[in-house]
């Protein structure tokens, strides 16, 4: 299928000036026939694939190659069917940024186009991440953290507030307040949510925890778990009201205790806390938080124990 923004009913927060983009079904009907008119102002004009180039404050970074080599076959059979949205360079002529249409770029160029539909409009560098960014959260294809990421660039880079880009975008500031807040995700919870591991609602729930080794550690128990969001979010409950002892929170933790630790909270999929004195000797506490999480604890242990016997 050609890359058609998605319908989905009502649609929001266009932006100012970008419904004007959006190219509605009577100009994808007429838009072959167009394009092999001579330009007109503010019409459709064929241009050279080679002198388009990605938009620069673009958002997305992650594309599939399987979706590409099936629109790429479209593009072969029917050609492109909605125009391109770029802008002019500006320091180079001929040169164009993209505004909207990424994806038919990157498939006419599979497809082995030599030209490419367009329609110029003129874009400030600010628009042209606006534009991006709301196309790409109307069809859904920034993963969370893309998202996050140009949201923040709006703000540190064109002063805007989150109700403004809120406005801009369709969402309400709380929203855009939380998809902000994933930036502060330790790394390796950020990569789970970009591979999908979890969704944003588990990482929300996850950023209620005080420090990122408490983050990582509840990630391995979700993923261990299989933990839904709303089991995520009781598990973060109960860690932030788990009483720790004096000692646990005032002595240096000791990196050979934490490593071993770490072993068993992989196997176990569970908090596991070690305490060892200087003869050798200690104790492991291994922490559980329902009936459930007994009972899977006790098959683990048992079957090992078992495969020793056996």
């Amino acid at each position: 299928m050609p890359d058609d923004t998605r319908s989905s009913g009502k649609r929001f927060g266009l932006g100012r000036g970008l419904s004007a983009l959006i190219v509605n079904t009577e100009t994808d009907r007429l838009t072959e026939q167009k394009a092999a008119e001579p330009d007109a102002a503010g019409g459709v004009r064929l241009v050279p694939v080679d002198a388009i180039h990605p938009n620069p404050q673009q958002p997305r970074s992650q594309f599939d190659s399987s979706t590409l080599e099936e629109l790429a076959a479209s593009i072969r059979e029917h050609g492109i069917l909605q125009p391109l949205i770029v802008t002019d360079s500006g320091d180079q002529p001929g040169q164009y940024w993209l505004i909207a249409g990424e994806r038919r770029w990157r498939a006419a160029q599979i497809a082995q186009l030599h030209e490419v539909p367009v329609i110029v409009r003129e874009a400030s560098p600010q628009q042209l991440l606006e534009w991006a960014l709301v196309e790409n959260v109307q069809r859904a294809d920034l993963n969370p953290l893309e998202e996050a990421a140009a949201y923040q660039m709006l703000i540190e880079s064109f002063s805007l507030t989150q109700e403004e880009i809120g406005r801009r975008v369709g969402r309400s500031r709380s929203a855009v307040a939380n998809t902000v807040r994933l930036l502060q995700l330790p790394a390796d919870v950020q990569h789970a949510v970009i591979d999908g591991s979890i969704t944003a609602g588990h990482a929300r729930a996850l950023l209620a925890l005080p420090a990122a080794a408490a983050m990582s550690a509840a990630l391995e128990r979700i993923l261990a778990r299989g933990l839904s969001v709303r089991q995520t979010e009781e598990l973060v409950k109960r860690l932030l009201t788990a009483p720790e002892s004096a000692a646990e929170s005032k002595a240096e933790p000791d990196p050979h205790v934490q490593f071993l630790e770490g072993r068993f909270r992989s196997a176990l999929g569970t908090r596991v806390t070690l305490n060892r004195s200087p003869n050798g000797s200690g104790r492991l506490i291994v922490h559980f938080y329902s009936d459930d999480d007994l009972d899977n604890l006790y098959r683990l242990i048992a079957a090992d124990a078992d495969d020793e016997l056996g």
